[in-house]
């Protein structure tokens, strides 16, 4: 067997534009890899090694759960080669998103959408990683490198060779095929249907950017959609597949325009805008040329800044409960004798926040500066909520039935945690306040909008309206959700407790209340809050899980988030950033889908709305 450095070769797997590719074998770790040999000629260009030691680094660093990893890149005799790992199945054949399709009689729109978001999301990620004139893009987007693997019910998707095309350079690699087009007549083919209009212009290389990402990842969904490639005058996506629900129709022709300004700037914005607008260009019939076809889009684009719905994606209509999946038993629920939860001591204090770190960039003004009046701190003594402590283990988050953004259905592990038995209330909140001495934090953000709420100031003096004291404290922005929880030794719960929370023990459950929920078990489509535990409790003894108040959670919202949260099953906490926080439950004004379990809401952590409220939750020892 020959030796190549560190490793063993095992097996050639394929001769691609870009050298051969090997299934080695680390010879001291016994662990196997993909190595991907540069081609000789170009391993002798100094010009080519200058460029491909200056880019490298940066390809090295991406990391992202779509793009494979480049795990070492190394030289033996001149040879340079990368190191990567092997997406190959029993037999040792490169599981390709050609070998997938291939394995398959057909593939869902489910499932189209799902391969086609993770590679969006590849991209975008790389994208927005370029930093000045070093543009991070792929530049070779096609079935062959890009992998496909399925584990139980999850559908993972891998990109490779991301970023070598634009540094080996489109000459080399075209010059290539043509010494050996009786080999690769075939695969030239293929890399020249991908490739957008400004790459198939040699003296326009330089023009080459995002853009020509993002056309090929037209063609690929259009290929993905009707296994064929968009060439002339096509048929359009919903054409060939009437059956399919959204409009894959504008999608596609958004990327594939020929004017690179006009194509979607981040796929995975695109995906989100225009695969849920109306299928108002799904009628081929009435389009009678390129050009039409063009101004429809167009027109459907200017007609969506008028007319757009951000509620509409959370709106999708329920599937019957004979279409939910087979789930496992659930954790078993607490026993009645459990203790009440021993929560980790801590001492109530005011909330206190890192300084502001863009202070330091601030300059002087010639004007005074605003100092705000001292405040007498009063000692109060918090009114604190009973709590059930839930037992940590494996559970299941998510609906495959329910909106995009709670799929796929996962099994998560969390640990012990206790959470509040009822949102908190106004009695509660205006101790707070009290203890504050205002409304605003530290940092100078809202904790709550009192004329928006059931919680007055008279003469200085903080009074709740008269019957409101057990109801639930409203336009609490996230920021006062989380001062008071650190007021009162707790925290927000994150979202997975709190789904796990909600569903009491009925995992296969679409609401708290089993499969089905009434007025006269949450409080929903109403006209005002009502008092905390007013509805029967759910397997958990937990109250007002539905209805009454959005509540609060810890979490970061991301709308794919729950594709990385299968992937990283343990103790989920939500993305590490985001503009929106996430809120669960639905309110009092709610319809009755979103009273739902796994139906997920947010907002700007400083919106104070009269729906919104909050419970907490803690560790267990």
């Amino acid at each position: 067997m020959e030796i190549l450095g560190d490793y063993t070769l095992v097996k050639k797997l394929e001769d691609t534009g870009f050298g051969d590719v090997f299934l080695a074998e680390h010879r001291f770790f016994k662990k196997p890899y993909v190595l991907k040999l540069l081609p000789k000629e170009l391993c002798e260009d100094q010009s080519f090694i200058d460029r491909f030691e200056k880019k490298i680094g940066l390809l090295a660093k991406l990391d992202h759960p779509s793009i494979l990893k480049i795990h070492n890149i190394s030289s033996h005799d001149g040879q340079y080669f990368l190191v990567t790992d092997p997406i190959v199945d029993t037999q040792n054949t490169p599981l390709t998103l050609d070998h997938y399709l291939n394995s398959k009689d057909s593939i869902s729109e489910v499932e189209i959408e799902v391969i086609l978001r993770q590679i969006a999301s590849a991209l975008d990620y790389a994208h927005r990683s370029s930093l000045g004139k070093d543009l991070l893009i792929h530049g070779n987007i096609k079935p062959s490198n890009i992998f496909v693997v399925k584990n139980n019910n999850t559908t993972n998707v891998f990109i490779a060779d991301f970023g070598l095309y634009p540094i080996i350079g489109q000459k080399y690699f075209l010059s290539r095929f043509a010494k050996n087009l009786s080999s690769y007549g075939e695969r030239i083919l293929e890399h020249f249907y991908f490739l957008s209009p400004e790459q198939k212009r040699f003296s326009s290389l330089d023009n080459v950017d995002f853009a020509s990402d993002v056309y090929a990842f037209g063609v690929l969904s259009y290929y993905l959609l009707t296994k064929k490639i968009p060439e002339g005058y096509f048929e359009l996506p919903l054409t060939k597949n009437p059956q399919f629900r959204k409009n894959w129709n504008l999608l596609v022709c958004r990327c594939l325009y020929l004017q690179k300004d006009k194509r979607p700037t981040e796929l995975l914005s695109a995906i989100e805008e225009l695969l849920a607008k109306d299928r108002d260009i799904a009628n081929h019939k009435e389009i009678s040329s390129w050009k039409e076809l063009e101004r429809k889009v167009e027109d459907v684009m200017q007609m969506s800044f008028e007319f757009s719905n951000v509620e509409k994606e959370m709106k999708e209509e329920l599937f019957s409960s004979e279409n939910q999946p087979v789930q496992e038993k659930p954790a078993s629920l607490p026993s009645a004798t459990v203790p009440k939860p021993v929560i980790q001591p801590r001492e109530i204090k005011r909330p206190e926040y890192e300084p502001d770190p863009g202070a330091i960039f601030q300059k002087e003004l010639n004007i005074s500066h605003y100092t705000p009046k001292e405040v007498e701190i009063k000692e109060v003594e918090p009114l604190l909520t009973e709590m059930v402590i839930i037992k940590g283990g494996q559970y299941f988050r998510g609906a495959e039935s329910g909106a995009r953004d709670e799929r796929p259905r996962h099994q998560i592990h969390v640990k012990d945690f206790a959470i509040d038995t009822h949102p908190v209330t106004n009695e509660q909140f205006v101790r707070f306040l009290q203890a504050m001495g205002g409304e605003k934090d530290h940092n100078n953000n809202d904790i709550i909008r009192l004329r928006d709420s059931r919680i007055k100031k008279t003469t200085g003096n903080l009074i709740i309206e008269s019957g409101y004291s057990k109801h639930p404290v409203v336009s609490v922005t996230w920021y006062g959700a989380v001062a008071y929880a650190k007021w009162v030794g707790k925290r927000l719960p994150t979202e997975a407790e709190w789904e796990i929370a909600a569903y009491g023990g009925l995992e296969s459950s679409l609401f708290p209340t089993g499969e089905s929920i009434e007025r006269n078990q949450a409080n929903f489509f109403s006209s005002d809050t009502t008092s905390v535990m007013s509805y029967p409790a759910n397997g958990y003894g937990l109250y007002d899980l539905a209805g009454n108040v959005y509540e609060w959670c810890e979490d970061w919202y991301a709308f794919n988030y729950y594709d990385t949260s299968a992937l990283e099953p343990d103790n989920p906490k939500g993305p590490p950033q985001g503009v929106y926080r996430v809120l669960r439950g639905g309110c009092w004004k709610s319809l009755k889908e979103d009273l739902r379990c796994s139906h997920r809401h947010r907002n700007n952590p400083g919106t104070v709305l009269g729906t919104y409220g909050f419970r907490c939750a803690t560790d267990v020892s």
